[in-house]
């Protein structure tokens, strides 16, 4: 890799870490926003389910936002869209900030944070493939592992951004004054981080690989998506099946264990800052999974590293949570083994051709995220009334699904192919 590659490399990650912060700093705040923006007397758990009902609109609003950036990036360029997000993004989240609550506009309130963190889904739809897809197109073939791990590490970086806010407001204020006013701190943070990322986006450059397509007028001669569906159907299956799993494992173990664990009897303080330690060692493990599955393939890289993931979510959830004192470390080795979502892009952008790539990641990604992403803060809680480890069971159940890719994938050969 050459120094102009590091440098695209460090640009996008440190944009889309800031880019990411905004999208979910909504769910380290869920129970406060629970409380201001849904009438009072509601019961605690229904307003539960009715806050991460619009944490998970964010994710059902993403495939619209991310087909129609991708269609023009296909067509226009990558950069334009990877640019056009973060506006998007940072305009949101500011009016987050700025919000009343219901106790000054009644209904009105949860209907606008509503809309807002649905401009959030697709400013987000568009952002994450469009920045797999830029530094893997700009770095060499033999290292687009480590491009797409360390970009992935960067937007992860997001949500330990996120968390660490979180946590030290929860620190230095009293509950009463974060519900008052300090809840919009990270709000108006995220506008600003909003802000420093259209910066960083103007310094980057068109990839090569786009900029040929051009000049030798390679680019799609129809619709990009229509291309998709018709010629690469299994791409696309492959590409859904490993984003569920991206996306219920993240949501599950990093985005919503915190607030779960609450209702389990687990100190605020003491979750929050535990997240905070495991969201850091998913941000090393992302990177150390691009460079793994760069030596050994994407099809070994699942089956081994899912099944190692298992294992530690499954010690995390019983004993780490039973335990206090294995609570942080169980917790840490979780969110290190998480990091095997780094490879997932690796895969996606191999199985599409340049000509259509961004289309195909991003239908692919976009509409299994929202389904997932979208249904798994909704029906997680519910089922654990029904059995207290549904979560659990539920993630077991996601690391089938990445060995069975895995091994699909060793067979096959597929995605073997440089970019």
């Amino acid at each position: 890799m050459t120094a102009g590659d590091y440098k695209t490399l460090v640009l996008a990650a440190l944009g889309g870490a800031l880019e990411f912060y905004d999208f979910i700093i909504f769910v380290f705040f869920a129970n406060v926003l629970g409380a201001l923006f849904f009438p009072p007397e509601m019961p605690d758990a229904l307003r539960q389910v009715q806050t991460f009902g619009i944490f998970a609109a964010g994710y059902l609003a993403r495939p619209l936002g991310g087909i129609v950036m991708a269609h023009f990036g296909d067509l226009l360029g990558r950069k334009r869209m990877f640019t056009f997000s973060i506006i998007l993004m940072a305009a949101s989240t500011l009016g987050m900030g700025l919000l009343p609550t219901y106790s000054q506009i009644s209904i009105g309130a949860p209907i606008l944070l509503l809309l807002l963190r649905i401009v959030q889904g697709a400013a987000i739809g568009g952002e994450v493939p469009g920045a797999w897809v830029f530094v893997a197109e700009h770095v060499p073939v033999r290292r687009v592992g480590y491009a797409c791990g360390t970009l992935t590490a960067g937007l992860t970086a997001g949500i330990l951004l996120g968390s660490f806010v979180a946590t030290v407001l929860n620190h230095v204020y009293a509950p009463a004054e974060i519900a008052a006013w300090a809840w919009r701190v990270p709000f108006l943070l995220g506008g600003a981080f909003g802000l420093m990322s259209i910066y960083l986006r103007l310094l980057l450059s068109e990839t090569p690989i786009f900029l040929e397509l051009k000049a030798r007028k390679g680019l799609a001669a129809e619709l990009p998506l229509k291309t998709v569906v018709r010629d690469h159907r299994s791409a696309i299956i492959v590409s859904m099946l490993l984003t569920w799993m991206l996306s219920g494992i993240i949501v599950l173990i990093i985005l919503m264990t915190p607030a779960l664990l609450q209702h389990q009897g687990v100190a605020r303080e003491a979750i929050m800052q535990a997240n905070t330690v495991a969201t850091f060692f998913l941000t090393i493990g992302c990177i150390v999974g691009g460079l793994i599955i760069d030596r050994i393939g994407p099809g070994r890289f699942f089956t081994v590293g899912c099944g190692l993931l298992a294992i530690g979510a499954s010690l995390f959830y019983t004993a780490g949570v039973a335990d206090p004192s294995l609570l942080m470390p169980l917790y840490a080795v979780t969110g290190l083994l998480v990091g095997i979502v780094g490879g997932v892009p690796v895969v996606m952008v191999r199985v599409f051709p340049a000509a259509v790539r961004f289309s195909g990641l991003s239908f692919s990604y976009n509409v299994a995220y929202a389904v997932s992403g979208g249904l798994t803060p909704v029906i997680i809680p519910p089922l654990m009334l029904i059995h207290p480890l549904a979560h659990l069971y539920y993630l077991l159940f996601l690391c089938l699904i990445g060995i069975g890719v895995g091994i699909w994938l060793v067979r096959s050969g597929v995605a073997a192919n440089p970019v």
